[in-house]
């Protein structure tokens, strides 16, 4: 498909997403032995039944009405695997059916159980339908005492599996235990023995879905569900339609993304819904060295008329973003209780470049933390802090440019609404690669506290109006260059309107602004001065 779209007054084409076609053939899992009686394992039919088609030059492969108890199943090329209505295609508990593979975590090469459903280097694939795949991930997850009700934790721990040596985490075994003390246990490394990874592969969560340097992809109307890691995982692959669905975890499920584009070309989600227990729907394209040296970003996705419920962020780029994210469109979304909005996160020694992102037409409510956020301090950290969690700032340094030094560039955004959220807007660049060239225009967004900006540089704001609780002050610009402050509304009576710190504040533009609204419109700290603004 190939469409138009007008954004930040500029007409860009939309990429053009290969469509699959497949042949009416339908063979239903029964003629291979699979029976509905949550009971049976039925990996062996329903991979047969699958096998088959493919050899037969592809089709339709059944699920019927009913619930089938199955092990890992692997996606072959030219087949659909369509589920009927009340179809529930329930993964099993037993770790024993998933042997470890060699796949991919967090953009770095990994030992990982077999996920529940894969393929790898498939052509014209597809799950389509109106049942419910469910990944078991209650038997994988590790909780958080924090994130339960004391009920609810006295319950989990009564149903066996072990605690951590504080008593505030609960794990499956002792396997996943083991697993959770070491650095990086799954990262596959020459010294590392079968032995070795056996020792903590309960704590090796799979993936629901990974799709692995796959080509023409449809995933339409299933319900995926209770994953014991991420959702889904398109990797590598091109030519991806992801189109009403429904993507559910708990809202606590630790690692639990809806989708996660890793190095993907070509895609479009509309029309679906998340509500998860962390990022939403994301853009990732490799970790560190691993993702530089993969070299391939993320690029030519739409994303609209979608939904993200509970999350860590409704639409989100990073952190692993190391071989770049260009050419995003994300249009007429809603996000309802995510921790973050927008969010855009990375960290030094990731490198990357971020950059051609076309964003307009959000709507947000209740958000618990930044209605829009571009963070390159990202630690690995739930956004919201736990009560009675204490968090250091980072420690401010200036570094050199290297490959290893990420980029944030070149970002639009028009049109949003927020009803509700602890901060507006924060912008975090580092001192040596600012966050740059950000447009954010015809806003509304109700939150505690307004506008915080650090080391950023050619921002603009126009037509923003920030409604604060907390109006001292509406905005914070320290450290940053070349940023236009245009048309900005925000509540009578406010103390200060607008605090710039820092030596290399510069090129600072107020214009259109009301600024006889704040009881002192502009103030100056840190080495700051009034050089380094201008009002009209």
């Amino acid at each position: 498909m190939t469409l138009g779209v007008t954004v930040v007054g500029q007409t860009a084409k939309l990429p053009t997403i290969q469509s699959v076609t497949f042949r009416k053939d339908t063979v239903s899992i029964i003629r291979f032995g699979a029976k509905p009686d949550g009971l049976t394992l039925n990996t062996k039919s329903i991979n047969d039944a699958i096998e088959v088609c493919n050899k037969k030059g592809g089709g339709v492969v059944l699920i019927p009405t009913g619930y089938w108890l199955t092990g890992p199943l692997v996606l072959k090329s030219n087949v659909n695997l369509h589920l009927q209505k009340n179809a529930v295609l329930q993964f099993t508990k037993d770790f024993n059916q998933y042997p470890l593979v060699e796949g991919n975590w967090e953009g770095i090469p990994q030992m990982r159980n077999q996920s529940p459903i894969s393929a790898t280097g498939a052509t014209n694939i597809a799950i389509t339908g109106f049942g419910v795949i469910d990944g078991g991930g209650e038997a994988w997850r590790m909780v958080k005492k924090e994130k339960l009700t004391e009920s609810n934790w006295k319950k989990l721990v009564a149903s066996g599996g072990v605690l951590s040596e504080d008593k505030k985490t609960w794990y499956p075994s002792e396997s996943s235990l083991k697993g959770s003390k070491l650095k990086n246990p799954g990262q596959i490394s020459p010294e590392k023995t079968t032995a070795y990874y056996q020792e903590v592969k309960d704590f090796l969560r799979p993936n629901l879905l990974v799709l692995t340097k796959c080509n023409k992809i449809l995933l339409e109307g299933v319900t995926f569900q209770n994953s014991p890691a991420w959702n889904l995982h398109p990797l590598m692959s091109e030519n991806i339609t992801i189109r009403n669905v429904h993507v559910k975890n708990p809202w606590y499920a630790q690692n639990g993304d809806g989708v996660d584009l890793e190095s993907c070309k070509n895609v479009l989600i509309e029309n679906s819904v998340f509500d998860v227990g962390d990022d939403g729907i994301c853009i990732k394209s490799g970790r560190d060295a691993e993702g530089r040296k993969r070299a391939m970003p993320t690029e030519n996705v739409i994303v609209k008329n979608c939904t993200v419920y509970a999350a860590h962020g409704g639409f989100v780029i990073g952190s692993e973003m190391s071989g770049g994210a260009r050419n995003i469109w994300v249009d007429n979304c809603t996000f309802i209780g995510t921790d973050i909005g927008l969010r855009f996160k990375t960290t030094r020694g990731r490198g990357g470049i971020v950059e051609n992102i076309y964003i307009k037409n959000i709507s947000m409510k209740d958000i618990a933390g930044e209605a829009i956020l571009f963070d390159m301090y990202y630690a690995a950290q739930d956004p919201i802090a736990l009560v009675g969690e204490k968090r250091e700032p980072p420690k401010v340094e200036t570094l050199p440019v290297t490959e290893e030094t990420p980029q944030f560039r070149n970002i639009f955004v028009n049109g949003v609404v927020a009803q509700g959220a602890e901060k507006a807007i924060f912008v975090r660049g580092l001192p040596e690669m600012n966050v740059k060239n950000i447009v954010m225009e015809n806003m509304i967004i109700q939150a505690k506290a307004g506008l915080d900006m650090t080391e950023a540089t050619g921002i603009t704001l126009r037509n923003v109006q920030l409604l604060t609780k907390e109006v001292d002050p509406v905005m914070n610009i320290h450290n940053s260059q070349n940023i236009v402050l245009d048309r900005i509304t925000y509540k009578p009576g406010a103390d200060l309107l607008l605090n710039i710190s820092g030596e290399k504040s510069k090129g600072i533009k107020l214009n259109g602004t009301d600024v006889k609204r704040a009881k002192k419109d502009v103030e100056y700290s840190y080495g700051a001065t009034d050089a380094a603004i201008s009002k009209n």
